[in-house]
């Protein structure tokens, strides 16, 4: 596809995702004191007296907090109306303006937000996985929280990768945990899963190198938080991605997957021809399908 084609298709995309009016939750609960250490939860929409299995949602838009969890909001209701009960995720994010003539390590410019806050961001995903069951219990007593399965997308598929491998931290990591987390499994949405590759091709206007505060601080912190360093982690996990997305294109992915088999680890990998960034998580989309599919299938 020509590649002012290219770019008209993933800007009728984006618009399409982000034209739905964002869907309140049925309730919200705290997991920290800070505002944005919260979790939206939706009960499921069926009518079943079976316990609902669980699916945790982590939004993308690049860890930047321009981005939050109300746009992700109709994708978490199409989840409860297909059964599900659903927590949405919000996290701490990077915002403040860059100072004029500091550098995001990339070429975003002086007007790109710096991408996440170290350690905050992940401060607040550990600490919302850590509190989920028993929020889960109080929340949605029709939920079964031993049926977890946990999706994200974009950075939130980052996010997600991570939380799910937490248990093979480095030892000197503060979200290390003793034990796998107790998931059905992890479906990633268009992930930004490997660092080193989202860097050669500027994912994000080097969104993952912000993250990490900056070429000074990237090789040290990447063992801590690069999820194609944190494998294999014997949990069923499943990636899918878009062959036309522009965003987080699919050699990410596709490096993430042929790391975990080198690693012995089998990695579903979902691609969807002439399908870009955003149709994922878009309830109007047959991609969106797609992913709600693969969820069933980890979460039944």
């Amino acid at each position: 596809m020509p590649d002012d084609a290219a770019a008209a298709r993933a800007a009728a995309e984006e618009e399409s995702a982000f034209s739905h009016a964002p869907v309140d939750p049925d309730v919200t609960s705290a997991y920290g004191s800070h505002p944005d250490q919260v979790i939206d939860f939706y009960a499921p929409r069926t009518a079943s007296d079976a316990p609902a299995p669980v699916v945790v949602v982590l939004h993308g838009g690049a860890w930047r907090a321009r981005y939050d969890r109300r746009h992700i909001t109709p994708f978490a209701d199409y989840l409860a109306r297909r059964g599900f009960a659903v927590a949405n995720v919000e996290y701490r994010r990077g915002g403040e303006p860059l100072i004029p003539g500091q550098s995001t390590g990339g070429d975003g410019g002086d007007a790109t937000p710096v991408a996440g806050r170290w350690p905050d961001t992940f401060d607040d995903v550990a600490a919302a996985l850590d509190a989920l069951p028993a929020l889960i219990r109080g929340a949605l007593p029709q939920a079964d929280p031993r049926r977890t399965v946990l999706t994200g997308h974009s950075a939130g598929g980052h996010l997600a990768l991570w939380a799910a491998a937490r248990h093979v931290l480095p030892a000197h990591a503060p979200w290390r945990t003793d034990r796998p987390a107790p998931l059905r499994g992890v479906v990633a949405l268009a992930p930004i899963a490997d660092f080193e590759v989202a860097e050669k091709l500027a994912v994000c206007d080097h969104a993952s190198l912000q993250l990490l505060g900056g070429h000074d601080a990237f090789a040290e912190r990447r063992p801590c938080a690069d999820p194609v360093l944190l494998l294999p982690t014997g949990i069923a996990t499943t990636l899918v991605q878009g062959r036309a997305d522009r965003d987080v294109p699919q050699a990410v992915a596709e490096s993430y997957a042929d790391a975990a088999a080198k690693a012995g680890e089998v990695v579903g990998l979902t691609l969807l021809e002439d399908v870009g960034h955003f149709p994922l998580i878009d309830p109007a989309a047959d991609a969106c399908a797609v992913v709600a599919e693969e969820i069933a299938q980890l979460a039944w």
